[in-house]
């Protein structure tokens, strides 16, 4: 496992659709890797060699996938932004994955366009 980074720059806050995110897949060699969990983007490209097209985690690459992370899911159908079902453990597993990322790399902004969940909505 990489150690922490004590060189990250300062976070930045632009604003990235889910739509927009898609571009950062890692298929264009010329645009960086990015990573949402829980709505803040990261950029990933300096471990192409695990979210590069082909790698292990390249199927969280150009996505928010918060709820595939709390289940430790590396099925397609899982890399999704809603983890509001996830019971408190897998919610446990997501928090640490964000601080994982938070401490290694560098943030490049936010998605904006996060749905709420339907069973949110049941809620109120």
């Amino acid at each position: 496992m990489q150690p922490p980074r004590d060189d990250l720059d300062p976070p930045k806050d632009d604003p990235f659709t889910l739509d927009q995110l898609k571009q950062f897949d890692g298929s264009d060699s010329s645009k960086p890797i990015y990573v949402s969990v829980k709505g803040t983007v990261f950029d990933v490209t300096r471990k192409s060699d695990v979210y590069g097209p082909g790698k292990s985690y390249n199927i969280f690459a150009g996505k928010d996938g918060s709820k595939g992370l709390g289940m430790s899911s590396l099925k397609p159908e899982d890399a999704v932004p809603d983890y509001s079902d996830l019971p408190e453990n897998e919610k446990n597993v997501l928090n640490d994955w964000f601080l994982f990322f938070q401490k290694r790399y560098n943030i490049v902004g936010r998605v904006t366009d996060i749905p709420t969940s339907a069973s949110n909505l049941s809620n109120l």
